[in-house]
């Protein structure tokens, strides 16, 4: 894909976000309430805390300092890999707002699925973006801060507390 310097800077891998972004924004407020604000900052490190906000700011800064070429297959194909991964983190939201009481979403590994499944297409824009603006020779730039934001996002829901979360969730929840 050929640009002219401009749209070089404007094309940057900060665009594939961009429809995650949208999808959190519009259907956040659709999850059962352990997935509030409210309910998972409640008893978390101030540290997590600090380091998912942090892991945060890589992920969306990092990707803005990325080019977005899709010349190469290697490219070209991960740009589809980045499509079913945000297929999968999109069918993980669904299955949590839709069928909140069914044995997948209760299960550790359902419940989870929102904060591990980005690990896809996190570490796919790591690999279509493979060198930053401002330096040639930091290649996979993104790489290592998507391990540790999805870390981070997988503490706020500490794994020994999950099964009391459940029995409070399930007989405190009211379904029509």
């Amino acid at each position: 894909m050929k640009t002219t310097s401009l749209t070089y800077y404007i094309l940057n891998c900060l665009l594939l976000l961009v429809p995650i972004m949208a999808w959190n924004m519009i259907f956040f407020s659709k999850l059962p309430y352990l997935y509030s604000q409210k309910a998972f900052e409640k008893n978390i490190p101030t540290f997590v805390l600090g380091g998912e906000n942090i892991s945060w700011l890589l992920v969306f800064v990092l990707p803005l300092l990325m080019p977005l070429r899709i010349e190469t297959q290697s490219q070209r194909l991960g740009l589809w890999v980045y499509a079913a991964g945000a297929a999968i983190y999109f069918v993980s939201w669904l299955m949590q707002m839709y069928f909140s009481r069914s044995a997948w979403s209760l299960s550790a590994f359902g419940f989870l699925a929102p904060a591990y499944t980005p690990l896809i297409w996190l570490i796919v824009i790591s690999l279509i973006g493979s060198t930053l603006y401002f330096s040639p020779l930091i290649d996979r730039g993104c790489i290592s801060p998507s391990p540790s934001f999805l870390f981070a996002s997988i503490c706020l829901t500490p794994l020994p507390s999950i099964n009391a979360a459940f029995r409070n969730y399930s007989t405190k929840r009211k379904f029509p």
